[in-house]
C-alpha cells in the first residue's frame, strides 16, 4: 500500500454563514493522480487553494507526509501550481520562464540549462526555447507553465482547471500530455475540474465534491458501476432511474422485479442503471421489466432506444446498431443486477426523485 502524501482532516472553510468547504476528510496516496471533481461552486478550487497555502482554513488540518502544514507558508510547501491562465513572464523567453524557479533556488547555471532542456523535451517544446511567450499559442503557453511547475521537482503538483480556456482539440492533447508527464515523474498530482470525462481520462482517482462536501472517493470506474450515492450517480449523467419498492430483498416497480445481490431494508427505493448496461431481452428472463418502444434512432456507435415501462417511466437503452425494434413494439428490458445500483429508503429520505416531480 502506498504511503499517504496529502491528508485532509475535517477541512472547513466558510465565508460568513456560507460553508464553501464542509469538513472534508481525504487521504491521497503518494504518486497518485487525483481529480477534485464537481460543479461550479462546490468548493473544489477552495480546497486546492487551502492545500497550496493560498487560503487559510477555518477548521481542520492539512498534512503532507503525515506532518501538518497549516503553519507552513505557501512558498515553503514544495507545491507547484498551474492555473487556468499560464501566468508566464512576458519579458522572458520560453527557456527562462521554465528555469525561473531553479534560479530562485540558486541552482548552478549548467544544471539549470540541463534541467530546462530536459523538461522542454518532455513537453515537446525544445525547438521553441528562445521564443518569446507572447508568440506562443494557448496550448504552447500552458505547456510552458507545466514545464515550469515540474522542473523544480515539487512534492505536489496542483492544477486548477488548466485546460478550461483551450479549444476542445487542444484539451484532448493536453490531457494526454499531463498523463504522460505524470507517468514519467510519478509526482503526486491533484487536478481540479468540473468535466466528468476529463476527470475519468486524466485521473486514477476521483474525489467528487457536491455542495462543499466529499461525495465519494475512489477509482473512476466505481462512479459508473457502483456510485456511492444517487447524487453522485446523477452527476455522472445519462442515467436511468426506476422508482419502486424493496420487499424481502426484491426490487419491483410494477413492470417487473429484480432480485438484489445485497440486502436492503423494505420500503421505498430507486434503481439506477446506465443506458449501455440495458438490453432488449427475452420475456422469460426474470431480471427484466416489461416495456413499449417509444423511439429508436441511429446514434453512430450505438442505437438509442427509448422505452416506456408499464408504470409510464421512460428508460434509455444504448444497444447494438443492428437492434431491430420499432415504436409500439412490446419488449422486455433486461437489467443485469451487477450493473444496477439500488438505493433504499435511508438514502432517499431527503432526495427528490423524477417520479415525485411528475
Amino acid at each position: 500500500m502506498r504511503a499517504t502524501a496529502v491528508s485532509l482532516k475535517d477541512l472547513t472553510k466558510h465565508y460568513g454563514t456560507t460553508k464553501a468547504v464542509d469538513q472534508i476528510s481525504l487521504d491521497i496516496p503518494a504518486g497518485s493522480f487525483t481529480a477534485l471533481l464537481g460543479p461550479s461552486g462546490c468548493g473544489k478550487s477552495t480546497t486546492l487553494s487551502m492545500i497550496a497555502g493560498l487560503i487559510v482554513p477555518n477548521g481542520g488540518n492539512i498534512c503532507f507526509d503525515e506532518t501538518s502544514v497549516l503553519n507552513t507558508p505557501a512558498e515553503s510547501r514544495s507545491a507547484a501550481l498551474v492555473f487556468q491562465k499560464p501566468l508566464l513572464f512576458p519579458h522572458l523567453d520560453v527557456a527562462h520562464n521554465v528555469g525561473f524557479g531553479l534560479r530562485m533556488k540558486r541552482r548552478k547555471r549548467r544544471d539549470i540549462r540541463h534541467s530546462v532542456d530536459e523538461m522542454l523535451e518532455r513537453v515537446h517544446l525544445k525547438d521553441l526555447a528562445t521564443r518569446r511567450v507572447g508568440q506562443l499559442s494557448g496550448g504552447q503557453a500552458q505547456r510552458v507553465a507545466l514545464a515550469r511547475a515540474l522542473v523544480i521537482q515539487p512534492r505536489l503538483l496542483l492544477l486548477d482547471e488548466p485546460f478550461s480556456q483551450l479549444d476542445p482539440d487542444l484539451c484532448v492533447e493536453m490531457r494526454s500530455l499531463v498523463r504522460e508527464l505524470h507517468n514519467q515523474t510519478r509526482v503526486t498530482a491533484i487536478f481540479v475540474t468540473h468535466d466528468q470525462s476529463e476527470a475519468v481520462e486524466v485521473a486514477d482517482r476521483i474525489a467528487l465534491m457536491l455542495d462543499g462536501r466529499l461525495a465519494g472517493y475512489g477509482p473512476p470506474e466505481g462512479f459508473y458501476t457502483d456510485p456511492p450515492s444517487l447524487a453522485a450517480a446523477r452527476f455522472f449523467g445519462v442515467l436511468n432511474e426506476i422508482a419502486g419498492t424493496v420487499f424481502d430483498n426484491v426490487f419491483t416497480d410494477g413492470s417487473g422485479f429484480l432480485r438484489l445481490p445485497t440486502s436492503l431494508n423494505n420500503g421505498r427505493a430507486v434503481a439506477v442503471v446506465r443506458p449501455e448496461s440495458l438490453s432488449i431481452g427475452n420475456t422469460t428472463n426474470h431480471q427484466m421489466m416489461r416495456a413499449t418502444v417509444v423511439t429508436s434512432r441511429f446514434a453512430g456507435t450505438h442505437r438509442a432506444i427509448q422505452v416506456s415501462l408499464v408504470t409510464g417511466e421512460l428508460l434509455t437503452i444504448h444497444g447494438p446498431i443492428d437492434t431491430k425494434v420499432a415504436p409500439g413494439d412490446a419488449v422486455a428490458v433486461t437489467i443485469p443486477t451487477q450493473h444496477c445500483t439500488v438505493f433504499g429508503k435511508a438514502v432517499l429520505r431527503n432526495t427528490v426523485l423524477r417520479s415525485d416531480l411528475a
